[in-house]
């Protein structure tokens, strides 16, 4: 017993130096010794059994689903989102809302509109802005889900083509699948507006974008169009099956789309090892 206390806690260890290196590489594997390492080590050595660390280790994976299948799988939102003008949140709902807008305005960007929708317990707020000589549209966006609530800032550039180029710091996977006529660049969680739009332009670059591709909007039209890009958005999702309706206005998340779910935090677990 002895002897395996002392392997599982060397593990430990091994999986906090691990961790402590600025490789990516080398701090996820880190963190996946502590999750699925020692798990196995507990079940093997401690109880005996590899069954019960290859169980333990898995269980890890599996802890998602508590939420998928008591929230999500019970989650109904509205087919159609209608924007409407929206008082902005208290300063206690989002502190950091007259920061981020004297950043964005400070890049030279003009204020457009507060806008947002609810349904339940669900809440999003939208501040738009506008830079005509770049023509780039910016938002600083609210969401809030029941007890969790967290802000983003998206930068986004429409091509006369009809195609969409969007960089946004949303902090996790997102929960539907992209339409396919949305090209998304993901910049750093924590990054400033100025860092945003520095890999904007940068995005933009890459994929060949220059200015005179990117259709000219007018203020106004702002709320209308991030009304489309949603609704289009839900439509493709209908389509590929991630979601399904739920009688004339509502829609939820079909077995598929509960799959999807669980792969997004996949996904986010090894983005935030």
């Amino acid at each position: 017993m002895t002897s395996d206390l002392l392997l599982i806690a060397a593990a430990i260890t091994l999986c906090l130096a691990l961790r402590s290196y600025r490789h990516p590489a080398i701090h996820r594997l880190g963190t996946f010794g502590l999750l699925f390492g020692t798990s196995f080590l507990i079940g093997w050595r401690l109880l005996g059994s590899i069954a019960l660390g290859v169980g333990l280790a898995a269980t890890w994976l599996l802890i998602p689903w508590i939420e998928i299948l008591t929230r999500a799988r019970k989650l109904r939102l509205p087919m159609k989102r209608e924007l409407r003008h929206r008082t902005a949140p208290a300063a206690e709902s989002f502190p950091n809302l007259q920061d981020l807008t004297e950043d964005v305005e400070n890049a030279g960007f003009e204020y457009v509109d507060d806008l947002g929708w609810e349904h339940d317990d669900h809440y999003q707020f939208y501040r738009l802005f506008y830079e005509p000589g770049s023509r780039t549209e910016a938002a600083v966006c609210l969401v809030e889900q029941g007890n969790l609530a967290f802000f983003y800032i998206a930068i986004t550039s429409r091509a006369a083509s009809g195609e969409t180029y969007l960089t946004w710091n949303y902090p996790f996977s997102y929960g539907l699948e992209l339409d396919p006529s949305l090209h998304l660049h993901r910049a750093a969680t924590g990054a400033d507006f100025e860092a945003i739009l520095n890999e904007h332009t940068s995005f933009l670059a890459r994929e060949q974008i220059g200015m005179d591709a990117i259709a000219p909007q007018t203020p106004e039209a702002l709320g209308d169009l991030l009304e489309s890009d949603m609704r289009r958005q839900i439509e493709h999702n209908l389509a590929c099956g991630v979601l399904k309706r739920d009688g004339t206005h509502l829609i939820r998340y079909s077995a598929r789309g509960l799959l999807f779910l669980w792969l997004q935090f996949l996904r986010d677990l090894v983005r935030f090892s």
